[in-house]
């Protein structure tokens, strides 16, 4: 595993953006080098400290479901190698932690699924027994599955802002009800089929998130990462039963453990407001969540 890069520095192309993990580049008009960094982002505030080796996990991963599901939705993947449309001396910054792939133009809705009741959404149920609008039936615990997956979307937010839930009735303003119909349905089969083949190794996804993009032709793409360990909630199939009778969190294989340390944290007596700066991530911390996407990993490609 190579040292951990917290923030890419590519000058041989132009910078689009650098998002919560990713630093995008733009190659000509059409492509664009997605560089996965060693981030971390929690309660959409970017940690200090970088997990290493997290980005090509992330990307290994991604890759993997691209082409698992390539047959459910097309995705933006173009299939040349990262390394080169860039020089020599940055191709360690890329080599496995970057994908080259077709720039789209973005749909602003995160197109979350929910299988089983947890994060926010177990939040939102306690007061008012639904999640985005979708009603839910009575007497769920936290981490209840659900009679089916739901489909609960949030509005991309800007950069440092917090991601809104919405019901389906907003993303049917936002892109209209034909395009609203396909991201949810389209959502929710990519969903049915990766929990499917998840199980098969042992882990339950809980729940993800899909962004899709449009095409010159106006086709809808898959874009921009796909159930990694950062955008879907993973639990180990044997610690499910146990917790999930004690009314507790799951033990998980994406940055939950980071986000229950963080929410155990006291500055100055006083619990942290998840606003920047983030606390400073002990090592330990920093090493069990590593390992966490590792095993994530290894379980899917066993």
């Amino acid at each position: 595993m190579t040292s951990a890069l917290h923030t890419s520095s590519i000058t041989s192309l132009p910078l689009l953006a650098r998002g919560k993990v990713r630093d995008n580049y733009a190659v000509g008009s059409d492509r664009i080098l997605m560089v996965a960094s060693d981030r971390l982002s929690a309660f959409d505030v970017i940690m200090g400290e970088p997990i290493p080796g997290k980005g090509e996990l992330l990307t290994k991963m991604a890759l993997f479901w691209f082409g698992k599901l390539g047959h459910v939705c097309p995705n933006h993947l173009t299939g040349e190698p990262p390394e080169s449309v860039v020089t020599p001396a940055e191709a360690p910054q890329v080599t496995g932690r970057s994908m080259l792939v077709r720039r789209l133009k973005p749909i602003p809705v995160e197109a979350v699924v929910r299988g089983y009741l947890a994060g926010s959404g177990w939040k939102e149920y306690q007061e008012s027994q639904s999640v985005c609008g979708v009603a839910l039936p009575p007497g769920l615990k936290n981490a209840s599955p659900l009679p089916e997956p739901i489909f609960t979307p949030a509005h991309k937010a800007e950069m440092g802002q917090h991601d809104e839930n919405i019901g389906f009735d907003e993303v049917v303003r936002i892109v209209g009800p034909q395009l609203a119909a396909q991201i949810r349905d389209t959502s929710i089969a990519l969903y049915r089929e990766a929990a499917a083949f998840a199980r098969t190794k042992g882990m339950i996804i809980a729940d993800t998130k899909f962004e899709f993009g449009l095409d010159e032709q106006g086709r809808m793409v898959l874009m921009d990462e796909v159930l990694t360990p950062d955008s879907s909630r993973y639990w180990p199939v044997e610690g499910y039963d146990e917790a999930f009778r004690a009314g507790a969190n799951p033990p998980s294989f994406d940055k939950q453990f980071v986000r229950d340390w963080l929410e155990q944290v006291r500055i100055n007596g006083k619990p942290w407001d998840k606003t920047p700066p983030a606390p400073r991530l002990p090592q330990d911390v920093i090493e069990k969540t590593s390992a966490k996407y590792r095993e994530a990993l290894d379980r899917l490609l066993a």
